[in-house]
């Protein structure tokens, strides 16, 4: 801890970390800008909507879509970014495959349900007045739905930023390579320093999401449900500056990062295919393998327990003491508390396993702590959002009554936030789980450490088994939390 306070300060390695932090940031821009691009073609091609009234006769289709995009966005990005790598060599081109399948599978699913839920009374207005279905579809529907498409796409941005961290670790470069190398050579100071840009660079994004968010009068990053379609002066040329911000970005991401798209139609990857291929036609399954994958899973499924309930816990607190509409107990409450939230999600859950590996042992325990401190600070930034949305009517009645400022917290306002806040949780929850994978490759157990020994040896028949198993107990979590969701309606 003492080189936290003496960090590696010299030109040249301040260079190197200036240079690592705009490498990262392009990864997240070009990465966020192609799920993009695949999430709203997948989000137009799932959307129940689409296949309801313009082609009625493809309904079939449409869920074979929405199937199909379940089965990347089950896979984390650091896994995909493993496999790709044996596909198209180390190239930048990689880590944005790595980003852009699985995110974009995310983004298609968000996308169809925000169009599956926006109102249809001007759709169906349009339609009754003789407009052919397509173009009432395009102006009767997109048009309400598009702030809501760019909140989630704000929140999905910095979901990239944390990604492009991660993918350091296997090579891509950036901060999260850099990071790696001075924990491995035992060059603390240089970590701390790296950590300071890192903590610097998500605090910057978060500011920036929620301003440009605030002008444009978005909703929240998770509340896109309500709908808001008034496109003032001042809104429109907000929303006509972001995106020219926003492409100038892009362009520049590009630039910078330079990656190979000649390797996406290489015959190296026709190789790697034919060689999988080759593996599952020869793949064996036995008792003992059974066994070893039913053990493992059942220490994946323990690891994300522990690590949503230390995260619950903990974001439950920390929210109450960062949320502004709250009365502060001592000063600086608040800063210490946003301080704490942004240091635990802006370091990615692979790095502060590497730290909690290092410090104390490889196991369990190490991952759900490494995954419990990352979704700490998310859970908490999530849960403080809640709070100071709550409405003052209810809270103002019970102080009228007589009520001390613990009887309103305690019969106020965690009643009116308590749904929230599980639902998040069991969001989190099936985060966590695909995160146990990555935590397992640094060594955290689980079935991410043997899909990194399976990966390590090209034992791609036992990685396909590994994963099916993964995606066969992430699809029971996704169910489990979604039916528990479900019950508080």
């Amino acid at each position: 801890m003492g080189a936290a306070f003496q960090p590696n300060l010299t030109t040249d390695f301040l260079l190197l970390t200036c240079q690592a932090t705009l490498t990262t940031f392009a990864y997240a821009i070009c990465g966020t800008f192609l799920s993009l691009v695949v999430g709203t073609i997948g989000g137009l091609l799932s959307a129940k909507l689409l296949w309801e009234t313009i082609f009625p006769q493809g309904k079939r289709l449409g869920s074979g879509i929405r199937l199909l995009l379940a089965v990347p966005r089950s896979i984390h990005e650091v896994v995909w970014g493993l496999i790709l790598i044996n596909v198209w060599g180390l190239d930048p081109v990689v880590a944005l495959g790595a980003i852009a399948i699985p995110f974009g599978a995310i983004v298609a699913k968000i996308f169809a349900e925000i169009i599956d839920e926006t109102p249809r009374a001007a759709f169906a207005a349009l339609i009754y007045s003789g407009v052919p279905t397509a173009q009432a579809f395009l102006y009767g529907i997109l048009p309400q739905a598009l702030f809501n498409l760019l909140s989630y796409s704000f929140y999905r941005f910095e979901c990239s930023l944390r990604s492009a961290a991660v993918l350091g670790i296997i090579g891509a470069g950036g901060l999260g390579y850099e990071i790696y190398l001075s924990l491995q050579s035992l060059r603390y100071e240089q970590l701390w320093t790296l950590f300071y840009a890192l903590i610097a660079l998500n605090g910057v994004v978060d500011w920036g999401s929620h301003f440009l968010r605030q002008q444009l009068d978005c909703t929240s990053r998770f509340d896109l449900n309500s709908h808001r379609y008034k496109l003032g002066g001042q809104r429109r040329d907000w929303l006509l500056g972001t995106m020219l911000f926003g492409s100038g970005l892009v362009a520049w991401g590009f630039w910078y990062i330079q990656p190979d798209w000649s390797r996406l139609w290489s015959g190296r990857g026709q190789d790697f295919l034919g060689e999988v291929m080759t593996q599952l036609q020869t793949v064996s399954f036995d008792f003992a393998q059974g066994k070893q994958l039913a053990i493992l899973s059942l220490q994946t499924l323990e690891m994300s327990i522990l690590a949503i309930a230390l995260a619950g816990v903990g974001g439950f607190f920390l929210a109450f003491l960062a949320a502004k509409n709250q009365r502060p107990i001592f000063w600086g409450q608040r800063l210490l508390s946003h301080l704490i939230l942004l240091v635990c999600r802006s370091i990615p859950a692979p790095i502060w396993a590497l730290v909690v590996v290092f410090v104390m042992f490889p196991g369990i325990l190490p991952g759900a702590i490494a995954l419990g401190i990352h979704n700490l600070g998310i859970l908490g930034r999530l849960m403080g959002e809640v709070i100071e949305n709550v409405p003052p009517a209810p809270l103002n009645a019970l102080r009228n009554l007589g009520s001390s400022e613990g009887n309103v917290w305690l019969y106020g306002t965690v009643p009116l936030t308590l749904p929230n806040f599980i639902a998040y949780s069991f969001y989190r929850w099936e985060v966590c789980l695909r995160e146990t994978v990555i935590v397992g490759l640094v060594g955290a157990g689980g079935l991410g450490r043997l899909l990194m020994e399976q990966l390590s040896s090209f034992n791609y028949g036992g990685v396909s088994l590994t994963l099916l198993c993964f995606l066969l107990l992430t699809w029971g979590v996704d169910s489990f939390s979604g039916f528990l969701r479900q019950q508080p309606r």
